[in-house]
C-alpha cells in the first residue's frame, strides 16, 4: 500500500499506524489513508468528494480531503483494484468529551449542504430497506429449517429467530406509525451521517473523520446506532452516559417528537441479530463462526434486558413524551 504513496503521489511515508478502522501514514505532520474504491460508483464518490468539500468549508477541519496525484487524477490502478487517497492536515488526539454535542453540530453543518444527494441517500428509505432485510431472514430461516441446523449457531438461530422476526416488523409498524402522524421539523431535514456511528469511526489514536463512513440521511440514524452501541458495551451502567449524550446533543440541536419516535424505531429494529446472522452466512472463517456464535449468545442471553432497555428508553432519555404525545410499544411498557 505504500508503494501507491510514493508511486503516484511522490510521498515517502515516515512511519504507518493502525487507527480506528483504517491504516493511517505520517507525511511531514499530514496525516494519509489509502482507500479501495474498487468496488464504488462513480455517482457514490462524487458525492461523497462534494459533501467532504462542503463539511471542511462550513469549519468542520477533521474531514479528509481527496489528494490528487502526481497527474492530477484521484483515482489509481494498482493490480486491478482502484484506490484513492485521503489526507488529514489537521487532527487532534480523539476524545470522546462531549460526543453528543459534537455530534450534534456534525448534523448541523451537514443539514446546510446545497446539492442534491441522491445515490448515498437513504432519506425516507427505512422502510424498505428493513422489510427486505427481513424477506431475507425469513428465506435463511426456512432454508435451515429445511436443511436441518447442523451446528450451535443454526440451533441458535432456529429458537430465536421468530421472536427477531416479531421485534423487527414492530419496529416498521412504529416507523410507518410514526410518518403518518407526526410531522417533522427543519432539524428533521437530511444530514451527512454514517453507515454505522460507531466507536472508531471517527479515529482512535487521532479525530479523523472519513467520507468513505458517510450516508446521507435522518441524524436519528447516528443517534441511534450509538446508544445501541453503548447499550451493549455497558448493559448494567449505560444509563448515566445516555442521558448525558442526550443532553449534549440537544445543547446544540433540541430533538423534536419526529426525531424521537424515529430514534426509537430504529433501535427496535434488531440490527445487531440481523448482521450477527448475516456475517455468520457471509464468512468462511471457522474464527469469525466461533466469535459470532459467542456474539449471538450473548444477545439471546440478554433478550429480556434488551426488552427492559426499550421499555424504559424514553425515560431514561429524559424525553417529555406526553407533551410529545408519543406512544410507547404496549407490551415493552
Amino acid at each position: 500500500m505504500e508503494d501507491i504513496l510514493t508511486k503516484h503521489y511522490g510521498l515517502q511515508p515516515e512511519r504507518s499506524f493502525k487507527d480506528g478502522r483504517a491504516q493511517r501514514y505520517m507525511v511531514e505532520g499530514s496525516i494519509y489513508t489509502i482507500v479501495n474504491v474498487t468496488n464504488m460508483e462513480q455517482e457514490n464518490l462524487v458525492e461523497l468528494y462534494t459533501i467532504a468539500e462542503h463539511m471542511k468549508k462550513y469549519g468542520d477541519r477533521f474531514v479528509s480531503s481527496f489528494v490528487p496525484t502526481t497527474e492530477g487524477r484521484f483515482l489509481v490502478t494498482e493490480k486491478e483494484q482502484d484506490f484513492t487517497v485521503l489526507k488529514n492536515d489537521q487532527h487532534s488526539r480523539n476524545s470522546e468529551a462531549r460526543l453528543g454535542r459534537k455530534l450534534a453540530k456534525f448534523h448541523q453543518r451537514g443539514r446546510v449542504i446545497e446539492e442534491k444527494i441522491t445515490h448515498i441517500s437513504r432519506i425516507g428509505q427505512w422502510k424498505s430497506l428493513w422489510e427486505k432485510r427481513i424477506e431475507q431472514m425469513e428465506k435463511a430461516f426456512q432454508l435451515v429449517i429445511e436443511s436441518h441446523p447442523g451446528d450451535e449457531f443454526e440451533r441458535m438461530f432456529i429458537d430465536s429467530c421468530p421472536y427477531y422476526l416479531a421485534l423487527a416488523e414492530n419496529a416498521v409498524q412504529y416507523l410507518v406509525d410514526t410518518e403518518m402522524d407526526d410531522n417533522p421539523v427543519y432539524a428533521d431535514s437530511g444530514t451527512v451521517c454514517h453507515e454505522r456511528f460507531v466507536d472508531g469511526v471517527w479515529g482512535g489514536e487521532v479525530t479523523i473523520r472519513n467520507p468513505f463512513d458517510w450516508v446521507f440521511d435522518h441524524s436519528g440514524r447516528d443517534i441511534a446506532e450509538h446508544v445501541r452501541e453503548r447499550y451493549f458495551q455497558m448493559q448494567t451502567t449505560h444509563q448515566p452516559d445516555i442521558q448525558q449524550f442526550f443532553r449534549d446533543y440537544q445543547s446544540v440541536t433540541p430533538l423534536s417528537s419526529f426525531s424521537w419516535r424515529l430514534v426509537y424505531a430504529r433501535l427496535l429494529f434488531p440490527l445487531h441479530y440481523f448482521e450477527t446472522v448475516e456475517n455468520y452466512y457471509l464468512s468462511d472463517s471457522e474464527g469469525q463462526h466461533f466469535q459470532l456464535g459467542d456474539r449471538m449468545q450473548g444477545y439471546l442471553n440478554s433478550t429480556r434486558h434488551y426488552e427492559r432497555f426499550l421499555g424504559s428508553f424514553y425515560q431514561v432519555a429524559e424525553v417529555p413524551v406526553k407533551s410529545f404525545g408519543i406512544p410507547g410499544v404496549t407490551w415493552l411498557v
